[in-house]
């Protein structure tokens, strides 16, 4: 294939996907001002609603001027031959291969995470500000942000030093050694996430003794659960909003609830959100999006191994020495359709899961009580309650609160 063909289907690809996801966000903006259901009303008062349906819409505008940037960026930086600038200014430093594609990446990242903290900064310290999620200090934003910088360098770095390795070493083959490494990567982060990476951003700490560890405890006993490991962490250090979630398996499993869910919830409706989570963990869903995952990065390297070393990737680029890093960084952009579609069936599963694991927590408790926690974190959190059906099943790993609450009350 030509390369100036190649590089105007790079050029189509980002403009088709960033005009089909602004169509996508208008459709659903069309639906801010819906009729809330029968089955939700009474989740907010008149004003709360109001508030609501500002916060999707400032929202949605702040997506767009977003959006818009960073694609008009993009585009400047192909139009403009950035891929050949860094790449040249790369093999400046040196000649060798994992240093100059160590350098090509964090030249890219750095510059455009550095684009981006204006509006990482508006829409945490403007709009959760106004209104009234924000707990976020500068200090901790600055912080939260080098501490991302220097995670990334050391093991984002090591993981592309190490398939630059095998593609020196092998070429073709360096997929599955990189699939290899991953796959033992992603389970060690599986089980280890909680213990390893949360307190370099929050502090957590085991349950105390009282009331909720008692009912905790109880529940756990009664559906013969051994769960040893409950923690709280610091949420509130960043956010009003509540969250919990499973982590871990086998003898590394813990749950870890959010001090505000903590404040939000009573008793019950707190176990009632960890029956959900347990039952995540009892349909092994933790297994098999693990199993999942892994398979489609197994797939994906085997696609790119046969692409990645073609001249044509690199000439598309304005770069007339082809490379590992320039080669990725175009199959990225070619195959980003197909991760699209794979993202779109990996939410479809997700939901299903969700629908089971309130399933479980049905059999198992008193589904009143995971109804009134799904309306208190919707209505704290703000959330859309009439969403578009296309923009659900493209974006929402969950189904809509009034489709938990339809299935919770069968």
């Amino acid at each position: 294939m030509n390369p100036q063909i190649l590089f105007y289907i790079l050029i189509a690809i980002i403009l088709i996907k960033f005009l089909f996801d602004t169509y996508i966000n208008a459709q659903n903006s069309k639906h801010f001002n819906d009729p809330i259901p029968e089955e939700l009303k009474g989740i907010y008062n008149e004003r709360e609603y109001l508030k609501s349906q500002k916060y999707k819409k400032e929202n949605y505008q702040f997506s767009l001027i977003s959006s818009l940037f960073s694609v008009l960026t993009t585009l400047l930086f192909f139009f403009l031959d950035g891929f050949k600038f860094v790449d040249e200014l790369a093999r400046s430093v040196s000649n060798n291969t994992i240093v100059i594609t160590l350098v090509f990446f964090g030249i890219i990242f750095f510059a455009s995470d550095i684009l981006a903290i204006p509006f990482s900064y508006y829409k945490t310290f403007v709009i959760e500000d106004k209104f009234g999620f924000n707990k976020t200090s500068i200090k901790t934003f600055v912080f939260d942000k080098f501490k991302g910088w220097f995670m990334l360098l050391i093991i984002g770095g090591g993981l592309i030093s190490l398939i630059t390795w095998f593609y020196e070493l092998t070429t073709t083959n360096f997929w599955i050694y990189t699939w290899g490494v991953i796959t033992i990567f992603t389970i060690f982060i599986n089980l280890f996430y909680s213990k390893l990476v949360v307190p370099i951003f929050n502090k957590q700490k085991p349950l105390e003794e009282g009331e909720l560890k008692n009912a905790i405890e109880n529940f756990a006993k009664k559906i013969g659960f051994k769960l040893d490991n409950i923690f709280v962490i610091d949420g509130s250090k960043r956010s009003t909003k509540a969250n919990a979630y499973f982590s871990g398996f086998g003898s590394q499993k813990r749950i870890t609830l959010f001090d505000t869910l903590i404040n939000d919830l009573d008793t019950n409706e707190i176990v009632a959100v960890l029956a959900h989570e347990v039952g995540h963990y009892k349909r092994k869903h933790i297994i098999y999006n693990l199993i999942l995952s892994i398979s489609i990065t197994g797939l994906t390297l085997y696609i790119l191994s046969l692409l990645v070393g073609n001249l044509t990737l690199s000439q598309a680029l304005n770069v007339q020495t082809p490379s590992f890093h320039i080669g990725l960084i175009a199959f990225v952009i070619l195959y980003s359709p197909i991760s699209e579609i794979a993202n779109l069936l990996m939410n479809a599963l997700s939901r299903k899961f969700e629908y089971q694991a309130d399933n479980y927590a049905k059999e198992n408790f008193n589904p009143e009580y995971l109804i009134s926690s799904l309306k208190k974190i919707s209505k704290n959190s703000l959330s859309n309650l009439t969403p578009s059906n296309l923009y659900v099943k493209i974006h929402y790993s969950h189904p809509t609160l009034l489709q938990r609450i339809l299935n919770l009350k069968k």
